[in-house]
């Protein structure tokens, strides 16, 4: 079936490739990683103030797949990124990687920040490894954009976080590897300063970053095949829109008129990335290479 578009359309198409998102990049985008049972999805949910995200106690990860929540908080869009438990018994490390890569078209252009959520009492052997697994999957750059969240800081009981750490070497040297960057988080109270604390930390830390996200010849890739397809859905989606246009048109005038205009150029532009993102056109493109070039080097082995 082909379309056809009147000529009226062609400049809003023009106009919305050109801009093509640039208030949804004004998203903080927070992306979450953190081994399963340390409180990684309760801490998307303090965040957005919300049940934004499944949690509940559970051996195995609750989360397994990576998901995405949007929220205004003290005045700041926010997007929350929420990944698999790492360092799940039932995932094999390909497995850990594959699905921390999927995040990365759910965070393109690119993340602010990579929480890395530590149970305050439960710090493990291979929780060390977790700036190195951000480097593995993200690059060399990650851990400048890290920052340690301790949840379950109700367990202190009057210890201050720096004698914690002062008993607890391994601890240290993984906030070192993020320039001494930490928070804590009380998950069992709702309060929003604390919220406002790590917002506040997280602004520093893009400030010391020279005011912009991480970002790498990967989401860059990413970013371009998700506006590539999200330009395809509004194409597709071009006659629906005008059709709906005109009904406002019809029942309403004036300021009115322009609000809900307005809105539902918004609600496309969103609804368009959103779907785009989903497809993950990236991460089908980069697994495509990834088999080629093994492959290829099994093929020279042999």
């Amino acid at each position: 079936m082909s379309y056809h578009y009147s000529s009226s359309l062609f400049p809003y198409l023009i106009k919305t490739q050109n801009i093509l998102f640039q208030g949804l990049h004004s998203d903080l985008r927070i992306v979450l990683i953190g081994k399963t049972g340390n409180g990684k999805s309760e801490s998307g949910n303090t965040i957005l103030n919300r049940r934004a995200f499944k949690s509940v106690v559970s051996p195995s990860s609750v989360t397994s797949e990576c998901e995405k929540a949007r929220g205004v908080v003290n005045g700041y869009r926010v997007a929350v990124i929420d990944t698999p438990g790492i360092y799940d018994t039932k995932y094999k490390e390909a497995e850990v990687v594959r699905k921390l890569k999927e995040c990365i078209s759910l965070s393109a252009p690119g993340p602010h920040v990579f929480l890395i959520v530590v149970k305050l009492d439960r710090f493990t052997e291979e929780e060390q490894k977790t700036v190195e697994l951000l480097r593995l999957v993200f690059g060399d750059k990650a851990a400048d954009y890290s920052l340690v969240l301790f949840t379950h800081g109700d367990r202190l009981r009057g210890t201050t976080v720096e004698e914690y750490f002062s008993k607890c070497g391994k601890l240290s040297h993984l906030i070192a590897q993020c320039n001494w960057r930490y928070h804590v988080f009380n998950n069992t109270v709702p309060d929003n300063h604390q919220v406002r604390q790590l917002l506040t930390k997280i602004r520093s830390m893009i400030s010391d970053n020279g005011g912009t996200f991480y970002t790498n010849a990967m989401f860059q890739e990413a970013e371009r095949a998700i506006q590539d397809e999200a330009k395809k859905i509004m194409k597709a989606s071009a006659e629906n829109k005008r059709r709906q246009e005109e009904e406002l048109r019809d029942k309403l005038k004036g300021e009115e008129l322009q609000e809900k205009l307005q809105w539902l150029n918004g609600e496309y532009i969103r609804k368009s990335r959103e779907k785009a993102e989903k497809k993950n056109k990236f991460l089908e493109t980069s697994m495509i290479r990834e088999r080629r070039e093994r492959k290829r080097r099994g093929g020279c082995a042999e």
